[in-house]
């Protein structure tokens, strides 16, 4: 059983930046795809990007260019690094951990809490 512990979020303005940390339990962290999905109220739970050891990251097409997935295998912690934050990337941001690269929750074992990000205008 991987648990996966979310950290991070807060009120940003549009333009600004922050960083997501998920820190997991498992000893055997670096086998797993660590990716990262938010949702939206009254939306569906999306992919925003995915980080396997030996792979490169993958990112959803609305954060291409803004947001960066890095992880530190020796500290099981996979972080999600957002500059230039839109108001439109408001959502409660999860962490989850699985042994395929996956870009739907579906492929996922594992999942943290949440955190919140909220982006004014």
């Amino acid at each position: 059983q991987v648990q996966l512990v979310e950290s991070g979020g807060g009120l940003v303005q549009a333009g600004g930046s922050l960083r997501l940390s998920c820190a997991a339990s498992e000893r055997t962290f670096s086998i797993y795809a660590m990716a990262w999905f938010r949702q939206a109220p009254g939306k569906e739970r999306e992919f925003v990007a995915v980080i396997k050891w030996g792979n490169d990251p993958v990112y959803a097409d609305p954060v291409k260019g803004r947001f960066t997935i890095s992880r530190d295998n020796a500290k099981n912690t996979v972080y999600l690094q957002m500059n230039s934050l839109k108001p439109e990337d408001t959502a409660v941001y999860y962490c989850a951990a699985g042994l395929l690269i996956r870009t739907t929750p579906g492929g996922y074992d594992y999942w943290g809490q949440g955190t919140q990000v909220t982006v004014s205008s």
